[in-house]
């Protein structure tokens, strides 16, 4: 890494939707900081499957609903690498379950992994922003919080929540040089989404895509490294929709 190269850390970044966007910050020129859960085994698997594709990530251990977890993992990121330019809050889980049967526990851990992560990891990274002059950071949200589902109340209230942080963020930095944008996804062909019923697929969600797909991981990081580069520096506080118009507004 040469010391004029910009540090990308992407959170959740050895899932579907990661993984893509580390690949695609990767292209742009971006050194990325692949960030997984504890308890992924699979890590030296995933990194020796980027390589054979010529990408070479950094894997972090974090877990983004513990702050002091956040601030090690940030601080080693420093300490090995540098200042942090961009920050991609990608990781969330879902505890599904109807309102009445759904546990304090499966509402909390929701919450924390998706909300208070947001919050946990820009934290840590906004001093590198303001010190360097420019950043990015970039909320992925979901279609879901914009539209409700059934079975998702706690999901739902969690990737609500993450604009309004986006919205307020942007306009405390906007003066810095630094964005603070929401993306939105609809279904994206995930190996999570694809664990889907097949008539639950073709009876009730495809119908409600007016595209008739699912959309593909790496149309989401294209939007990402947009609102990562230098060209996109007009855009912060907005909530971008990639849901191939299942819900519009």
């Amino acid at each position: 890494m040469t010391t004029t190269q910009r540090i990308a850390v992407v959170t959740g970044g050895m899932g579907g939707l990661g993984e893509a966007i580390c690949r695609r910050l990767a292209d742009d020129g971006y050194a990325v900081m692949s960030m997984h859960s504890p308890e992924n085994r699979q890590v030296g698997a995933w990194l020796e499957a980027q390589q054979l594709l010529g990408y070479h990530f950094t894997a972090v251990e974090v877990d983004v609903a513990r702050f002091d977890s956040c601030a090690a993992a940030v601080e080693s990121i420093h300490q090995q690498h540098g200042p942090v330019s961009v920050l991609v809050n990608n990781a969330s889980i879902t505890r599904d379950a109807s309102f009445r049967k759904m546990t304090q526990q499966a509402w909390d851990t929701v919450l924390r992994t998706n909300l208070d992560s947001m919050f946990n990891m820009s934290k840590q990274v906004i001093e590198d922003m303001l010190s360097l002059g420019w950043g990015r950071i970039i909320n992925i949200s979901s279609v879901n919080s914009q539209r409700g589902a059934f079975g998702q109340a706690n999901y739902a209230a969690s990737k609500a929540g993450i604009h309004g942080f986006t919205k307020s963020m942007a306009i405390e930095f906007a003066g810095k040089h630094i964005t603070v944008n929401t993306v939105s996804p609809g279904y994206l062909r995930t190996r999570m989404v694809e664990k889907v019923p097949p008539d639950v697929m073709q009876e009730r969600i495809l119908p409600e895509i007016p595209v008739g797909r699912l959309g593909e991981p790496a149309e989401v990081a294209e939007l990402v490294a947009y609102l990562a580069s230098e060209r996109a520096a007009f855009i912060t506080g907005a909530n971008l929709s990639i849901n191939g118009g299942q819900h519009m507004y």
